[in-house]
């Protein structure tokens, strides 16, 4: 399964909205199940992630190693897509969403909380969006 393919013709913004909500819960759901091929799928090359429990900056090569290894694992993630805002400047779409999650550290920590979160994906030469950087907030749920 390849990621989706953006039209650069005339296709409805609610299409593309739709398009991205599907990816982000690809996402959620790749990391659910330590999919390491979807993910691999799912990231640019350059994708950067800043950690919701302490801000940890992670790159796409580190989080697919800590995924893989099974060492950073998500019990559960929910997500909330009718509450998602979707803008789009360009190539490039900005997802705001809220989330709550379990999940395990390398370290054996564990940590659960609701977060605000912001993806930001871009559409390739291949049409092709790709998550460029997620960043995440811990909120009061």
């Amino acid at each position: 399964m390849s990621a989706h393919r953006r039209e650069r013709t005339t296709t409805p913004m609610s299409t593309h909205r739709a398009t991205l909500l599907e990816l982000d819960q690809s996402f959620f759901d790749a990391l659910v199940a330590n999919d390491h091929d979807r993910l691999k799928e799912l990231l640019s090359d350059d994708f950067v992630l800043v950690g919701v429990e302490d801000g940890t900056v992670a790159g796409k090569d580190l989080l697919l190693g800590l995924v893989a290894s099974g060492s950073l694992s998500f019990p559960r993630i929910d997500s909330f897509p009718d509450e998602a805002i979707v803008r789009f400047v360009g190539d490039v779409g900005i997802v705001v969403g809220r989330t709550g999650m379990n999940f395990t550290n390398p370290d054996g920590g564990t940590f659960s909380a609701g977060s605000r979160y912001t993806h930001v994906y871009a559409a390739g030469a291949d049409g092709g969006w790709r998550l460029v950087s997620a960043q995440g907030t811990a909120i009061k749920m």
